[in-house]
């Protein structure tokens, strides 16, 4: 198993399996900002922050989470239709779960079809397996979209940091069709020497290839570098300004070493 990483703006979905033998193979999905706190809570107990269903049931593992969620809405509805497949009119062609099969192959059956279809399969997510000896078991069983990383080992989320901010004029030009562009509605390239800055829904456009508005990824128009959607707008909301290590401050420029130089 790798190590922590550390991930800024964390909401997740958990898997969590039961190691008791009273209740082996019964599985339960959650919700979570921070997951090693929550499944502290649930092996605690309902009395100490846990759900009731996995109270007094445990010791629980968790195995999987997705995470990379903008907001907690959208890991709540996520994870709500995972607990419901059967009732979440996107899910209708799932199966029903055999008498034969497991409980967590089943979920992560509902899982693999989950990434599938809109809206999620356009998200910026990461499936991260949590647990060793579940990820040898199952790490093949589903194979999410091409953007999607597969990961392993325990992550650490730290919340976005507001930081001096660079100064500059509230009003910017778009790149792209040349107009006035409000500093806080202006979106900007994850490469701290790209000069880019563009409406938010100048480069959505830019970067469809659909009929859909929410791009999954796209290359930047000034650095031609090919970045995710999820990942542009993370960077419009705060994250990624570690690395930011040199700041020009008369033309705004922020200045990296990395491979490529």
């Amino acid at each position: 198993m790798e190590e922590t990483e550390i991930v800024e703006h964390f909401y997740g979905v958990y898997l969590l399996y039961c190691l008791n033998p009273k209740y082996k193979g019964r599985i339960y999905i959650g919700y979570t900002v921070d997951p090693q706190r929550r499944i502290k809570q649930h092996n605690a107990g309902k009395k100490h922050g846990g759900a009731w269903r996995t109270s007094e049931r445990g010791p629980w593992s968790m195995v999987l989470i997705v995470h990379g969620f903008l907001n907690s809405t959208s890991a709540l509805r996520f994870e709500w239709a995972w607990q419901h497949p059967h009732e979440s009119r996107r899910l209708k062609h799932v199966p029903k779960k055999k008498s034969t099969e497991k409980t967590i192959e089943f979920y992560l059956m509902v899982l693999s079809e989950m990434l599938k279809v809109g809206p999620w399969y356009r998200l910026p997510l990461t499936i991260r397996w949590l647990d060793d000896n579940f990820a040898q078991l199952y790490s093949t069983s589903f194979s999410p979209p091409l953007h999607m990383p597969i990961c392993y080992g325990q992550v650490l989320p730290r919340k976005v940091t507001n930081k001096s901010p660079i100064k500059e004029n509230n009003l910017l030009v778009c790149s792209i069709c040349g107009l006035i562009s409000e500093k806080d509605n202006s979106i900007r390239c994850i490469k701290p020497d790209c000069r880019l800055i563009a409406h938010l829904i100048c480069l959505a456009k830019r970067f469809s290839t659909d009929d859909h508005i929410l791009p999954i990824e796209g290359t930047c128009p000034t650095c031609n570098t090919n970045v995710l959607w999820g990942d542009l707008i993370k960077k419009m909301i705060g994250c990624y300004q570690d690395i930011q290590s040199n700041v020009n401050e008369d033309d705004c420029v922020l200045v990296i070493s990395s491979d490529e130089d």
